[in-house]
């Protein structure tokens, strides 16, 4: 008994369902659901009892896009991989997918095994990696085989950033026919960087320096081509294909036709896509640096598009793209060059008070918000049902969520370890309470109780929208 807890009384919400029900937890799993008060958790004992009265009782969040200590621009990513899931716990989400980065001319597993040490014993939540491919060659491709039977299931490339991270459509094509046959899923930075290089080197020679700029140059229409030419190729290849932090109408519009042809072709957007527009980017007095981030803002008639893809599945997910730098001595590298401006907003805390923003404002509803945060990640990498529902025999990863608090989101007030809030004196309703992650509980009633350490590592299994 002294490692069950009794969650009563509260409403679970899961991507099926909405029911009263009591949750108890055993050895760190889900054990049972009951309707509440029935004669069957009536007879339940457990050493910790929580109250969730007049609260919901939610999966873990699945935030399947972070960069903890990412190399950018010269700098790191302000979040360490203890501070980023600590954060992370504090919004209710309790598994996160980063990013492992290969280095040109060094192979996969050298850059995986540096990022398994930057989290192992770090970390205050459970945590998985996809691979960044920055260059695709014989030794890699055939790495990835390795790679996917170890659990990393899903890599990303880019179409932009020529010199750091692009690669050319003929790597692309490569990369994806390997994953067609190895059971990987390509994820893609689709903007078409060749071409945007050429506009950042135009506008500084015009003297358009301030961070604006950054939205004007990564123009919608090379996110759409960039989109559309990723469709085609996984198809040449008959792979999947996920692509990551979609902005734009006219992108969701590619994703749209193709899924309507009934390709594996998944999309993600972001909260501040949803949330945020250019507005921001044309904050006076450099502010607007807090917002460079790539794919870019974009005005804000694009939200409406994304949030009708989320209603209408042609978008799936959401995560972060959690990517945060100080505005003090990092974004302000790019005073005078908003292509020297990291890439990157805070966001891993705000994700599920932004979704359920989003529920009361009327844009998806209750399970819909628990699906593109929860189950569906889970699903798309590999980690479903033991992560994003609740069930008997999932881990339980659980949040006591108050629908009803009202708060202020704020740097005054959030844990990461960044200088400001993309989303500073914005109210919303809904509040983090209490967060159990493998039925340890890391958040008690709003104060931290976690540890660096809690969190393993999680291997995944392929794309479980797949047919294998």
């Amino acid at each position: 008994m002294s490692n069950r807890t009794l969650i009563r009384g509260g409403l679970v919400v899961t991507a099926a369902d909405e029911m009263h029900a009591d949750v108890l937890v055993e050895d760190g799993r889900i054990a049972a659901l009951a309707a509440h008060n029935s004669p069957v958790s009536q007879g339940w004992t457990a050493a910790r009892a929580i109250d969730a009265t007049n609260r919901y009782v939610i999966p873990g969040g699945v935030d399947a896009h972070t960069h903890m200590e990412l190399p950018f621009g010269g700098t790191f990513a302000s979040d360490s991989f203890e501070t980023g899931t600590r954060a992370a716990a504090w919004g209710g989400t309790t598994t996160i997918v980063d990013f492992a980065v290969q280095t040109v001319g060094r192979a996969l597993r050298e850059g995986l095994d540096a990022w398994y040490a930057k989290a192992d014993g770090n970390c205050a939540i459970d945590y998985g990696f996809h691979m960044i491919l920055s260059d695709v060659n014989e030794q890699s491709l055939k790495e990835m085989d390795l790679l996917v039977e170890e659990g990393i299931t899903s890599f990303k490339l880019f179409m932009a950033y020529p010199g750091v991270f692009y690669s050319d459509d003929g790597q692309i094509l490569r990369a994806m026919q390997r994953s067609a046959v190895n059971g990987g899923l390509i994820m893609m930075h689709a903007e078409n960087g060749i071409a945007i290089d050429v506009l950042v080197e135009q506008a500084l020679a015009r003297g358009e320096t301030d961070p604006r700029y950054h939205g004007e140059v990564r123009k919608v229409l090379l996110e759409a081509e960039a989109t559309h030419r990723a469709i085609q190729l996984a198809r040449v290849a008959g792979a999947p294909l996920y692509v990551v932090h979609v902005s734009a109408e006219e992108a969701v519009a590619e994703l749209a036709v193709a899924r309507d042809k009934g390709l594996p072709v998944f999309g993600e957007t972001c909260p501040q896509y949803l949330f945020l527009s250019t507005d921001n980017l044309a904050e006076p007095d450099f502010e607007g640096a807090k917002y460079v981030c790539s794919t870019p803002l974009r005005p804000r008639e694009h939200q409406a598009a994304l949030w009708r893809g989320l209603r209408t599945n042609d978008l799936q997910v959401v995560s972060t793209d959690h990517c945060p730098f100080c505005f003090t001595g990092q974004k302000e590298l790019g005073r005078g060059d908003f292509s020297k401006i990291p890439n990157g907003l805070p966001g891993v805390e705000n994700r599920m008070d932004l979704l359920h923003q989003a529920v009361v404002d009327g844009h998806i509803t209750r399970r819909r918000w628990i699906e593109i945060a929860c189950a569906t990640p889970a699903r798309m990498f590999g980690l479903y049902p033991k992560k994003g529902t609740i069930a008997p025999g999932a881990d339980a990863d659980i949040v006591i969520y108050d629908p009803h608090a009202e708060q202020t989101l704020s740097v005054e007030t959030h844990h990461m370890n960044v200088d400001y809030s993309a989303y500073e004196g914005r109210r919303v309703t809904g509040r983090v309470e209490t967060v159990l992650s493998r039925g340890e509980v890391v958040i008690d009633q709003r104060t931290f109780t976690g540890r660096a350490g809690h969190g393993v590592y999680t291997p995944r299994s392929t794309c479980q929208y797949l047919d294998h």
